[in-house]
């Protein structure tokens, strides 16, 4: 019997590694192009280990475009966030993927250099030796650990404080689609955090804040706009491993996650750049 190939067989991992590097799904898709014409190349016969040449495939692949998305990214127009991804509520089970795919965390990777973003998704994350991950990047495995240390230590500091149950998620991301839906101001209040802030992404195409709007007043004002400019429906989804919402703005889709702590809102990611939001219909299939 013919055997499946290990690249489609690994196919939601090589995706997942990718996107968590990249933050971006086309970006993944590309890499993953790039990596199964390498494959097609090799003799399979003397791989030993498929999976493990194919994640350091795709990590070096994924490091070169990191690296020349970094400068295109600093021409930005206004704050960049990552592409939302529509995923099947069973993300959530796996506590650590979700989070590792979050807005949130994908937005604080975001702030690693290329090298450290890598050692720290595929140690973090995908849990794979130092001595794979230094064949992976061109490092020795010594380097790697220092690396490692320092990403990680760079990540607990901006990381969201606390994880919240997805029923909790749920509600509160509920009760804000609706304050938002009726363009009701005092609830919009209640829901969020004194100090929340709220980033948005438009990539210069649509409208958005170029910078981060900061407390509870200023942030539920200017949403409470949006309501008075046209009627508009919001759904509950599924975003990047938990519930999210999605609404259109004449004619316009946004996505919106939310950082719930203690029951209230401390941060929103909106992203509104339509070239990010083409895949709002099609789940993506995600793995570690």
């Amino acid at each position: 019997m013919r055997t499946e190939d290990p690249f489609v067989t690994h196919r939601s991992l090589l995706f997942t590694v990718a996107y968590e590097m990249l933050g971006s799904a086309a970006d993944a898709e590309d890499v993953l192009q790039e990596s199964w014409l390498r494959w097609a190349d090799v003799d399979h016969a003397h791989v030993r280990d498929p999976r493990g040449y194919l994640v350091r495939t795709v990590t070096r692949q994924a490091l070169n475009r990191l690296r020349t998305l970094s400068r295109s990214r600093e021409d930005y127009v206004g704050e960049w966030l990552p592409e939302p991804l529509l995923t099947s509520p069973d993300v959530a089970d796996d506590v650590e993927l979700a989070e590792s795919v979050s807005i949130a965390m994908l937005t604080v990777l975001e702030t690693l250099g290329p090298t450290e973003r890598a050692v720290f998704v595929l140690r973090e994350v995908f849990e794979m030796p130092y001595g794979e991950i230094a064949e992976a990047i061109g490092k020795s495995a010594v380097t790697v650990r220092q690396i490692g240390r320092r990403a990680r230590a760079h990540v607990a500091a901006r990381r969201p404080r606390a994880q919240v149950s997805r029923a909790e998620q749920q509600a509160v991301t509920e009760r804000f689609l609706l304050a938002l839906r009726t363009g009701r101001l005092q609830e919009l209040m209640e829901v969020m955090a004194p100090n929340v802030v709220m980033i948005a992404d438009g990539g210069g195409i649509a409208a958005a804040a170029l910078t981060p709007l900061h407390g509870a007043d200023l942030v539920s004002t200017v949403l409470a706009r949006a309501n008075q400019v046209t009627a508009f429906e919001t759904t509950t989804v599924w975003l990047n491993g938990a519930p999210a919402g999605r609404f259109e703005i004449e004619g316009e889709p946004t996505a919106v996650s939310l950082v719930v702590e203690d029951g209230r809102i401390t941060r929103i990611y909106l992203m509104r750049n339509p070239q990010k939001l083409t895949r709002l219909d099609e789940q993506a299939e995600l793995a570690r």
